[in-house]
């Protein structure tokens, strides 16, 4: 079956690349420009639409994973893309390698799954949901895959203006609130993120990844301090969209007000400022950097530890399983962030490893807290949050009396919707068990115990973070302290994790057991099998991300594939490419 997969794939690849690299890109645009053209009350069209843009951004990621996986013509897997046949450096360039297909999958896979838990209830709680999933699917993918600096930017305002709508979906005080710290958070990023490349462009004179990793080393020395300032700046932004400790302090009430498929997604987001940085910190910092080289880790590596430390104890004092999956999101950014910092290509594949099995059970964990919610109180006047006042909700609570089958008659059926279809959920068998077993699942996976891939993530990590080491002398100080915040982290979300578990399933007495929809519960469930499916072929994933990790720690290729692609020849530019030709720097 792999075989034919891989043959097939191989037969595709040929035939639609490099033209493919775009699709990631136009399919939820043209998806989203289709849906504005529905009216809102065209829910199941704009379901479906949804759905089948949706699906087809996962086929395409994961046919690009394959590809950059078994090309036998370009072993190091480098697709480049021109989408505007001009030159490299000048016009718009588009690189897919092992990280950023690696990056389209997670993403898919998470933002599909949303979907289909929002298509329950929640893609009816306000206006242009779709729209604005879909072109927060196009601002992700965008951000995984362009090659410059200016193109980046635009893809994360792309992304953040789709976020703000996500945030705000379902309205509410809570929502309001948290987006406006969200949105001046932003804002203030995006601004410095600006005059961060704008410094960079004033030194180097250029935005081009790969042209300002071949240009860095040849900087003078005089203007070395102002590209380094311009770098800082630039960091602070994409440190500020990862989490990192003081900067997140608006990413706890926000996730946890969101709605939950949107707070799903957002799991995504912190993850697109990691990726950002260990392609920036590889590509343009490494050993050829000259005096540039390996700048800024130190803040990375004790910056992510600090954040690693207060997302454990945010862990261990979060209440409500909403907070408890924020905190979540804080401590897997800082894991991430220490190993970067790290600089050590064995250890960055570990967390390769480690991060998608993080943002799969995040994801999870913030899909489930709606449920848990809503099984502690059947009573629907008891489910707004306090501060909420009625004729802000999503839904009508009046019309959301859980009660159960027989008394839904008696009733006259007041839990349906204008389609006459359960606004809640249905009592289905052992739902109380189920639910259960969804949370035993992600506790395990987000407290990284075995068997589950969160254990098989940190215990890759942790091998590679000592076995360069002749002996235990030459390990350094941070290796240790990186170890001890690791282990105390799991033993924080252990015991936080249990602590809500005793709350929600096994102190109430006589509690009716919870509705669900079995659209909610399944992709609940269907991530947490992406999870162990990721633990039965640890191996093939292992090895993927030792490939990957390879080629970020020796950017030479990038920056060469990158460099030597040549616009198609046309009438116009067929003369100056054969009279001009670019050279390629080693």
């Amino acid at each position: 079956m792999m075989a034919l997969l891989n043959e097939w794939a191989l037969i595709a690849n040929a035939a639609l690349m490099p033209h493919l690299t775009m699709a990631p890109i136009l399919v939820p645009l043209i998806a989203a420009s289709l849906l504005l053209m529905l009216g809102e009350k065209r829910h199941k069209r704009k379901v479906l639409l949804s759905l089948l843009a949706t699906v087809c951004n996962l086929a395409v990621a994961v046919f690009l994973m394959l590809s950059v996986a078994i090309d036998k013509a370009q072993p190091q897997g480098f697709g480049v893309y021109l989408p505007s046949n001009w030159d490299v450096p000048f016009g718009i360039v588009l690189v897919l390698d092992h990280l950023s297909a690696l990056m389209l999958v997670v993403a898919g896979i998470v933002v599909l799954l949303a979907l289909l838990f929002s298509v329950a209830r929640w893609h009816k709680a306000g206006a242009h949901f779709h729209v604005l999933l879909q072109f927060q699917i196009m601002g992700l993918n965008g951000a995984f895959l362009t090659g410059d600096l200016f193109n980046l930017f635009v893809f994360f305002e792309v992304m953040l203006a789709a976020s703000y709508g996500l945030l705000l979906h379902g309205s509410g005080p809570a929502r309001v609130r948290a987006g406006l710290h969200y949105l001046g958070i932003n804002l203030a990023a995006s601004s410095l993120f600006l005059i961060g490349a704008a410094l960079i462009y004033g030194v180097a004179g250029t935005l081009n990844m790969a042209d300002l990793a071949a240009k860095i080393p040849t900087v003078l020395s005089a203007d070395r301090g102002l590209l380094h300032a311009g770098c800082a700046i630039l960091a602070v932004a994409f440190l500020a969209k990862a989490a990192l400790w003081p900067l997140n302090f608006w990413l706890v009430p926000a996730y946890s007000a969101a709605s939950a498929p949107a707070a799903a997604v957002f799991a995504l987001l912190t993850k697109v400022g990691i990726f950002v940085l260990l392609r920036l910190s590889t590509l343009l910092f490494s050993a050829e950097a000259g005096a540039s080289a390996g700048f800024g880790k130190d803040w990375l590596l004790w910056g992510g530890m600090l954040t690693l430390a207060f997302g454990a104890v945010g862990m261990l004092s979060a209440q409500r399983p909403a907070r408890l999956a924020a905190f979540a999101v804080i401590v897997s950014a800082g894991t991430l962030m220490s190993v970067l910092g790290f600089a050590n290509p064995a250890l960055t594949a570990g967390a390769l490893y480690y991060l998608p099995s993080s943002t799969f059970a995040v994801a999870a964990f913030f899909l489930l807290a709606e449920l848990m919610e809503r099984s502690r109180n059947p009573d629907p006047a008891l489910q707004r949050a306090p501060e909420d006042e009625e004729d802000k909700l999503p839904f009508a609570l009046g019309e959301q009396d859980i009660a159960y089958t027989s008394q839904l008659e008696k009733q006259h059926n007041s839990n349906l919707d204008d389609n006459e279809e359960l606004l809640v959920g249905r009592v289905i068998p052992a739902s109380t068990a189920l639910l259960g077993l969804a949370f035993v699942c992600c506790s395990v996976l987000l407290a990284g115990l075995p068997p589950l891939s969160g254990f098989v993530g940190k215990f890759a990590m942790l091998t590679a973070l000592f076995q360069n080491s002749d002996t235990a002398q030459t390990i350094a100080p941070a290796a240790w302290v990186f170890l001890s915040l690791l282990i105390i982290s799991g033993l924080f979300a252990l015991i936080a994790l249990s602590r809500t578990g005793m709350r929600f399933f096994w102190t109430p007495q006589g509690r009716q057991a919870p509705v669900l929809k079995l659209l909610e519960f399944a992709p609940i469930m269907i991530l947490v099998a992406v999870c162990v499916s990721m633990t039965i072929h640890a191996e093939a994933l292992t090895q993927y991300a030792r490939a990957t990790a390879a080629l970020l720690y020796q950017p030479q290729a990038y920056i060469a594939a990158v460099l030597s692609t040549q616009p198609i020849p046309t009438k116009t530019n067929a003369e100056r490419l054969q009279a001009a030709p670019i050279a390629v720097k080693p």
